[in-house]
This record gives structure tokens, sequence and C-alpha cells, in this order.
């Protein structure tokens, strides 16, 4: 045992001084990463040395007992090693936001290949590499940024890249409108960023079946542009500059989604690029089917961890006649809430019912010069014939007054309705003018309908206590709620309160049946509540489809599974 003792004690001494060694050498960001990574080979290569120096005096004194701890195989559980040395994030626990990784510099061979597949359309340009590695409006950051950047003008062009990047186990994050607020297109690995926006052609519109045929990087509001002519739409409207393919891939929503569904219920089919290059088609055009498994449905949400999306066959709806938007305010929050579910539980035919609370308005009034009362805020639009939206329109009116609603007010003029939707969904900018050397943390949690107004209630009070600013704003038709917490990146307190606030409100919305996340999806934001949420059985079975369909992890890694499940 004296042997044991003095050997683990040398152990410790060594690791103590590869830590010293690491956190002494000041360099840039990406050599730190290379320091790192090479810190971690030292430390795993020095643990394996030591654990084949201990087993026999460890089998001699206990039997055999510890053999299985010292000589687990890292192929069953995605490195636990890199967990304890804190080289990745997203484990249990974890409350780290700059998401570390495995670098690995992209090999010069794999550079002249992908010159030789999209000629002019790729560049090495730090300025270029480091904005693709920064999403726009999130305050998700990572140790390293991508090494190549691409830009694809075919689904050839896509196959070819990615097969090239498997053959050289080179890491792959696709890139679209760059709008994910949860760190989904980060390239902590380095690697290759797949930039689709050059691949935005409507390949081919079915008027008489109301569906579309595009390519990935067009975007939604481009889409609709295109459509209105034919008296169609697409009605899933996530934030401004989202592309079809990014709303694929984090199965997003909007405002709408409570008539109209999610991405999942919209999408008919999709061509994708699988890891090893091969491209499959996920369904016929047909607007049911059993035949076989979903894949369509399995790559929709999947955040680009599966394969590429290349094409996307998306299901229309008529314009709709006529509407009305109203709007009423609340005395309080909880108030509003109610509101928004007595006229769903009315059986009212809404298409939008969004609630703001008093700091939201605050921000919409300076943002865009408007004179809003700075109160809770019911906005609410109804469609159909004219007779049948003003008679819709009078009975939410009725239920609004039985919750101490006032200042009942609706608009039927195009413009003023434009306006008013307008205002709604540039609400993130407006937070983010409110504190301009901010950055926001924005939560997503969804739960029953019924718990709606419970939890809201909840999360206001610990928000209307916190030092910093915070805005509600939710799409109160659906269960899913949003806070806008805006915080100093450079100020740790600060940091730690927004975290603070975002794990209660997902705590709490886990605690009554609900999700983490409602529409934004994981990216590396939401890693740490996947378990508690869907068990690790479900996230075990996740990740068998995983390494199914990418055995080289080159897809997206370090996204959507958290690092700590094991097969």
């Amino acid at each position: 045992m004296a042997i044991i003792s003095t050997l683990l004690s040398r152990l410790r001494s060594y690791s103590k001084s590869l830590k010293f060694i690491q956190t002494s050498i000041n360099h840039t960001p990406q050599s730190q990463s290379r320091i790192l990574n090479t810190t971690f080979l030292i430390n795993s290569n020095h643990r394996q040395s030591w654990n084949t120096c201990l087993l026999p005096i460890i089998l001699a004194v206990s039997g055999g007992s510890l053999v299985f701890q010292f000589q687990k195989s890292p192929s069953l559980c995605d490195a636990p090693s890199l967990q304890e040395s804190g080289v990745r994030i997203g484990g249990k626990g974890s409350t780290e936001h700059v998401v570390k990784g495995d670098y690995k510099p992209v090999p010069p061979e794999l550079v002249d290949e992908l010159k030789a597949i999209c000629l002019d359309n790729m560049t090495l340009d730090h300025d270029e590499r480091y904005f693709h590695g920064k999403p726009q409006y999130s305050f998700h950051k990572a140790v390293n940024i991508p090494d190549v950047v691409v830009f694809p003008r075919s689904e050839d062009d896509v196959s070819k890249i990615v097969k090239a990047c498997n053959n050289y186990k080179v890491p792959i994050v696709p890139y679209g409108g760059a709008t994910s607020i949860e760190g989904h297109t980060l390239s902590p690995n380095g690697g290759v960023c797949i930039d689709m926006t050059l691949m935005k052609n409507v390949k081919a519109l079915h008027v008489k079946d109301m569906d579309v045929v595009v390519e990935p990087g067009i975007g939604w509001m481009e889409l609709n542009e295109y459509l209105a002519p034919y008296g169609l739409f697409f009605p899933l409207d996530p934030g401004p500059g989202a592309t079809i393919g990014g709303m694929c891939g984090t199965r997003c929503s909007g405002s709408l989604a409570v008539r109209y569904g999610t991405m999942r219920d919209n999408v008919i089919n999709l061509k994708v690029v699988l890891a090893d290059g091969e491209v499959v088609k996920t369904a016929s055009r047909a607007r049911k089917s059993a035949a076989g498994y979903d894949l369509t449905r399995l790559m929709i949400g999947s955040e680009g961890t599966l394969g590429v999306i290349t094409e996307v066959t998306l299901r229309l709806q008529k314009i709709p006649e006529h509407s009305i938007v109203a709007m009423c305010n609340f005395f309080t929050i909880k108030d509003a809430a109610d509101v928004a579910i007595a006229t769903m539980l009315s059986g009212i035919q809404v298409s939008r019912v969004e609630l703001l609370d008093e700091v939201q308005v605050k921000a919409i009034n300076l943002a865009n010069g408007k004179e809003l009362p700075e109160v809770p805020t019911l906005m609410f639009e109804l469609i159909g014939t004219e007779a049948y939206t003003r008679e819709q329109t009078s009975i939410v009116q009725k239920i609004a007054s039985e919750h101490n609603g006032s200042d009942f007010v609706f608009a039927e003029d195009k413009e003023a309705k434009k306006e008013l939707w307008k205002i709604r969904k540039e609400a993130l900018y407006a937070c983010l003018a409110l504190a301009p050397n901010c950055e926001a943390m924005t939560t997503d949690v969804c739960v029953p309908l019924s718990h709606l107004a419970e939890l809201i209630s909840k999360s206001k009070q610990k928000l209307d206590a916190s030092p910093l600013i915070c805005t509600v704003i939710a799409h109160a038709g659906d269960g899913n709620f949003h806070t806008v917490i805006l915080f100093n990146p450079e100020d740790e307190e600060q940091r730690k309160e927004a975290e603070r606030l975002n794990n209660f409100m997902v705590h709490a919305a886990l605690s009554m049946e609900g999700t983490c996340t409602g529409e934004h999806g994981v990216g590396t934001g939401k890693l740490k509540y996947l378990k508690k949420e869907l068990g690790s059985e479900n996230l075990r079975t996740m990740k068998k489809i995983k390494a199914a369909l990418d055995p080289n992890d080159i897809m997206n890694p370090g996204k959507l599974i958290p690092p700590h499940i094991c097969l």
C-alpha cells in the first residue's frame, strides 16, 4: 500500500506541474488552445503509463476490483478526461460560457482539395474566419475559429467537401443566417465552416400542391417575397435573417406556431449530405406517408450533427383574406398570461398571441420612438373573413375585460399591422439598444399551457429582484416564453447572475413537465440540461444514431449531445 501511495503522490505532483505550466504561459487564444491540447495529451499518456505500472499492484492488493476503473475504454464515452480537465463544456453542472475544444490544424492536402472543389468560393482570411466563428446575437464564444470557410454553390460541391473532410477526419460546421443564439455555429475544434448562403434558389414552386422546393440558403423573408404574387406564404417567422436550412437544423418556429405548427410540421422532405458524402432524400413529395423511418423528422432539429441539408420541400399556406391585430394592457403579467390561456381555451383560431412585459415595451418605445403604455401587453392576430375576424376580436376583448384588461385597441390597416409586428420581431435589437455594452442571454423555456401563468409569475419575481436588465417576451399561445437578460460579458459577477436566472427558469420549466428549449435548440448552451429533461436512455439512443451516421464525429461536433453521455 505504501508503494501505491508513493506512486499516486508522484502522479498528483506531475499533474500540478503541468497545470502550472499551462496557466503561466501567455499566448494568443489559438496558441493557448494548442497548449491545452498538448497538455491534455501529455496528461493522458502519463495516466496511461501509470495505469500500466499500477495495474499489477492493484490486482494483487484488491483482487482486480479496480481493473475496470483504470482500463475503461475512451471509445465508449466522449473523452471523460476532457470533461475532467475542463477542455470541453456542456457536461452536467457546467457553468462555462467559452466553449473549448480539441484543436488540430487542417492538413494542407485538404486545403488543396477544397480549393479544387470550390475554386474562388473559399477563404483563409482571418477576419472572415473570425466572423464565421462568432454568432451575431449570442453571448457564446469558442476558443477557436474555423480554419477554412467554404461557400458551396451546389449539392455536388457540398458532397465533395464533406467527403474530403471525412477522409481527413476534419470537423464541419454548417452555417446559414447565423441568427441562432445557443452556440450552434461555433467552431471549438477549428475545421471547416460550410457557409450555405450562396445556395438560395427556389428550385420549384407547385402552386396547386401548395409546396415549394428551395435550397437551404434562402431566407424565410426572401421566400415570402417570392411567394406573395401567388397568394401563398411560408408561415414560420423566427428572427429576421434566418435561413430555411438553419430553421430546419434548429427545428424553429416563431409567433405563428400557435396556428401553423413548428418546422417539424411544415417540411415535407429534405435532401441531406451525410458524413461520408452520400446524398439521401428523406421522403417523397406526398403530404403524408407511412413508408419506413421518418428520416425527415430525424434530420429536423439535428443541428447539423447528422448531415448538411442541401434541399428543402416546404408546405405553404394561403395568405389570409383578412386579419386584425389587437393589443391590450394589463396590471400584472399574470393577468396577461391568464388571458392568453383563456383565449386558447375558448377555441378562437388566433394566429398569434404574443406577451411583452413592461421592460420590453419600454425598450420598444426607446428604439422605435413609440409611446406605448409601459405595462404588460398582449398582442393578438386573428385571421379569416372580415366578418369572422371582427366577431372573434369582440370575443377576445370580452375575455380581456374579465381579467383586468384595459386600453383594448385593434388595427385593420395593412401598414399599421405591419408596423406593429415589425417592432415585435425586432424586440431583441431593441433590448440590446437598452444597454449597448452588454450582451444578451436569452432563455427559451416552454411548458404545458396550463402552467404558463405560474412559470411567468415566478420568473418575473426573480427577474425584477435582479440588478440586471431583464425583459420578458412570450409566444403565449403555445406556452413558450423568453427572457432577454442583459449583462456585461467582462463582468464575472454579472455573468454568474445571468446564468443563475437562466438556470432558475429552466429548472422551473422542467419541474412543470416543460422543456429547456421550445424553439431555439440546444447548441452548446443547453447541453447541461438535457439529461434532466430527457434521461440517460434517450441520450444514449441519440448518441448511437450519431455514431452510426457519423462514426468519425466530424458533423458539428460538441453540439446537441452532452459529452458526458456514454454508450
